[in-house]
């Protein structure tokens, strides 16, 4: 199961009124924590949870008090506190030794918290804001373009009247397009997927990325020329070269170079991608997006699987860690 937002959104979209709900979100940490301020839970009126606040040793107390809170119709704050023999986040022996602060929220058919609104614009690929009024049922969400790849600190923001709001940068989990639906593709789109990851896929020949073969993919493109257009449409954010044809990949290259990706692996040797640069008629240095050549990050892996590992990683450094070191250098 993913822990994604938006499959969280999706399930709790599906039950809604088939149940009661509760959102639990932590607002606020102290020392180490599993999860950071922002990270979000649903709990249904089976007892059910989607989502995850702690590691996995904090849910089912977590889930009795949202028993609580569906019955008050009030929000319940919780605080764990690791240093405290008392409390029950020290006597379950976690050993991160911090606080973790979470309040639940009910949800209502007349207060849905705004997730309806938050989850159709995950749906778009749209960026903004989540707004939850610490300890009380209020939040919104609004759209912002100016959200930047990367920003994900949720940060707690006091109003004029001194009241503390939480304010939680959106994006939508990544988009991957792929570029060759041969054997070793597989393995990266089911990884891709099991991450929450939407998962493109693109390959002009037909014996090529075959529906029944890859059933997590969301769109197979077989117009290769297109994909600049598909990766703008589509909000692409990294690309993976592994068509194992120097002209397909070229040709991919080609149209990404007119395209939003904020980032292109290319598999196999550099040299390679030396040959795919010429018959493309391209410049690295001239390229809108950085290109890791070779693809991933070098885990020792020779099999598909550990290949896929290793360049699903390296997208995964370049979306989110390599972009937040950029914002933390700016912020100083």
């Amino acid at each position: 199961m993913s822990h994604q937002l938006s499959e969280m959104l999706n399930i709790w979209c599906s039950g809604r009124d088939e149940t009661e709900w509760v959102l639990g979100t932590v607002y606020r940490t102290e020392g180490s924590a599993y999860r950071k301020a922002g990270a979000m839970m649903l709990i249904d009126g089976h007892g059910q949870q989607h989502g995850l606040l702690s590691g996995g040793c904090l849910e089912a107390d977590i889930v009795r008090n949202a028993r609580k809170a569906m019955v008050m119709g009030k929000v319940v704050m919780l605080e764990y506190d690791g240093n405290d023999e008392d409390d029950v986040f020290f006597k379950l022996g976690v050993g991160c030794g911090g606080k973790v602060y979470i309040m639940l929220q009910p949800l209502s058919s007349d207060n849905d918290l705004g997730l309806g609104e938050l989850r159709q614009a995950l749906q778009a690929r749209q960026t903004g804001y989540y707004r939850q009024k610490v300890g009380e049922c209020i939040a919104s969400f609004s759209g912002d373009e100016n959200v930047l790849p990367g920003q994900q600190v949720a940060r707690l923001m006091p109003d004029e009247k001194g009241d503390d709001w939480l304010v939680t940068p959106i994006r939508p989990e990544p988009h991957i397009l792929i570029v060759g639906g041969g054997l070793d593709a597989r393995p990266v789109v089911n990884i891709a997927h099991e991450m929450g990851w939407k998962v493109s896929l693109a390959d002009p020949r037909p014996a090529n990325a075959r529906p029944e073969h890859f059933p997590n993919v969301s769109n197979i493109v077989r117009d290769v020329a297109s994909l600049g257009d598909y990766a703008n449409e589509r909000r692409v954010d990294a690309v993976i070269l592994m068509a194992h044809s120097v002209s397909i990949d070229a040709d991919a290259l080609k149209a990404m170079s007119t395209s939003n990706v904020r980032h292109v692996s290319a598999l196999g040797p550099r040299h390679r991608f030396a040959n795919v640069l010429d018959h493309a008629g391209l410049r690295e240095h001239a390229l809108p997006f950085p290109v890791s050549s070779p693809a991933g990050l070098d885990i020792g892996g020779q099999l598909p699987e550990s290949i896929a590992l290793s360049m699903l990683s390296g997208i995964h450094q370049a979306l989110y860690k390599q972009t937040s070191s950029r914002l933390a250098q700016a912020a100083e």
